[in-house]
């Protein structure tokens, strides 16, 4: 019994480290041992103390070997077919976004709805760290109340170096604080993600950050000031979101050009206005924002919900050929997708336009209709609002291996994220990588079961756990943890529509 276990989680460390990307060579300086301890640990060959699990852990940046209960997996039953109706979540991206606005505000902030995720945890731990008060009531509702004066020195570096949402208190935070530092972000392993943009677009509010021994050593000159409209290298949505935040507090109007309009940062200008900032072109690639002094007011906003949900969703019943109805689509961040289904053979029906909570985004009902889906006649690649989105771009992945023919994806954003697309082959996909940004993708699949280590990507993720629920036979997919940070209870929800997905944890 010993000797399985030793070799289960060797091969757990294995399928980990090679999704890091990281030769046996590699993990073995890291950890201070030799290359042939790991090939020894790894064939299962290797006594390991529960010191020795934890640090390898802390070297996957994976919850595979973590100490205490184990990392939790899904074992999936298929293939399924899917009845019912299910409800999108309120926006990950949007509510994770809030979270670091409220740092804006020295009164208390009340958020709807917000999806109880990983995510979102992290972010909680981070704000509790500086003495920021927080309650959950009413199951998905939140109270944040700060303190007088942020605890900038016992910031959570555990939380913060797990989440690349961290980046997001640069904005907030200028105006708290001459002299600060932030931990390293992490979150999704998507190749090199520059921080630069983000640091181009604060340095006109007077921000210089320098990083060294894996913080963001930031200092302040309060004297400097914008003087003529920010322009964004990258029309990226955290950087547009930190140049907002930071444009709220200064006492002037800061135009910001080739902003994203992105639904995220939307519902952020949605927000900031209730406190009182005045943005002109929400929705647009230019924004103009006047801010005040002093942010000091009792608040309630409720984020929209979150469309690339909406598209799993989607997904999900188009691979299972299932008949569903997906309530509470944000449907103006998701025509272009419905127009490339379309053009795929996709049949659906919706309802007429409904206002969402925030009272500004439009909000259908979809049922969808089991379809014989074809390739597209171009390549389906993302593009910034109101293009297809660059995070819906991966669920095209597992629908176009249940359609006939041949179907480029190209995924130019990211370096690495298109090989995990690659996966789908252990489950009887036809996935060529042609190069890190481009795979080709022949159908139609018919999915077998197998069991699979999950991506450390969250998108690919779950185009993985989709497929699955197409498959015959029985799948699991391991360590899942970074499913539950960008989902709250998917596997349970999508059980609600008749799937069969069991989570279990075995170390």
């Amino acid at each position: 019994m010993a000797d399985d276990y030793q070799g289960r989680i060797g091969n757990l460390i294995r399928d980990a480290r090679k999704h890091r990307g990281m030769t046996q060579q590699q993990l073995a300086e890291t950890l201070g041992t030799s290359q042939s301890a790991i090939n020894r640990i790894e064939r299962g060959h290797q006594n390991l103390s529960l010191q020795m699990i934890a640090r390898i852990g802390a070297a996957l940046d994976s919850e595979i070997v973590a100490l205490g209960a184990g990392p939790t997996h899904l074992r999936v039953t298929g293939p399924t077919t899917l009845t019912g109706s299910i409800e999108v979540k309120t926006s990950k991206n949007a509510g994770v976004a809030l979270l670091c606005a409220s740092l804006l505000n020295r009164g208390r902030t009340t958020l709807r709805k917000v999806a109880r995720i990983e995510e979102v945890n992290r972010i909680l731990e981070v704000l509790a760290s500086l003495g920021v008060q927080t309650r959950w009531f009413n199951e998905s509702d939140l109270e944040i109340i700060p303190p007088a004066e942020l605890d900038l020195d016992n910031i959570d570096e555990t939380a913060a170096r797990r989440t690349r949402s961290i980046i997001m208190f640069l904005g907030p935070l200028l105006h708290r604080s001459d002299l600060f530092e932030l931990p390293y972000a992490g979150g999704c392993n998507l190749g090199t993600r520059t921080v630069e943009p983000h640091m181009a677009a604060l340095r006109p509010f007077g921000l210089e950050v320098k990083a060294t021994d894996g913080s963001y050593h930031a200092r302040v000159n309060p004297l400097v000031e914008p003087q003529r409209p920010i322009v964004l290298t990258e029309r990226g949505d955290t950087v547009t979101e930190n140049a907002l935040m930071a444009a709220a507090l200064h006492p002037g109007t800061t135009i910001i050009r080739n902003a994203s309009s992105n639904y995220m940062v939307q519902d952020l200008c949605f927000f900031l206005q209730k406190l009182g900032v005045d943005i002109e072109g929400v929705g647009t690639t230019t924004l103009r924002v006047t801010g005040v002094t002093e942010i000091d007011v009792d608040v309630d906003y409720a984020p929209s919900e979150d469309p690339i949900e909406a598209m799993s969703l989607l997904a999900a019943a188009i691979v299972t050929k299932s008949e569903i109805t997906i309530t509470r689509v944000p449907i103006e961040f998701l025509e272009i997708e419905l127009a490339t289904l379309e053009e795929m053979g996709f049949h659906y029906s919706r309802s007429e336009e409904y206002d969402a909570a925030n009272e500004r985004t439009r909000l259908v009902d979809i049922t969808t209709k089991p379809s014989d889906l074809h390739a597209p006649l171009d390549k389906i690649h993302p593009m910034p609002f109101p293009g297809l989105n660059i995070d819906n771009l991966p669920f095209f992945a597992v629908i176009a291996a249940v359609a006939t023919g041949q179907t480029l994806l190209h995924d130019w954003v990211y370096e690495n994220r298109a090989i995990y697309l690659v996966e789908l082959n252990k489950l009887g996909g036809d996935v060529k990588l042609l190069d890190p940004h481009r795979v080709m993708i022949e159908g139609p699949t018919h999915f077998s079961g197998t069991e699979i280590m999950c991506p450390p990507a969250l998108r690919p993720a779950v185009v993985i756990l989709l497929a699955m629920l197409a498959a015959k036979g029985t799948s699991v997919l391991r360590s899942t943890y970074v499913i539950h940070r960008g989902y709250e209870g998917l596997a349970e929800r999508l059980n609600e529509l008749g799937a069969n997905i069991e989570t279990f944890r075995d170390i």
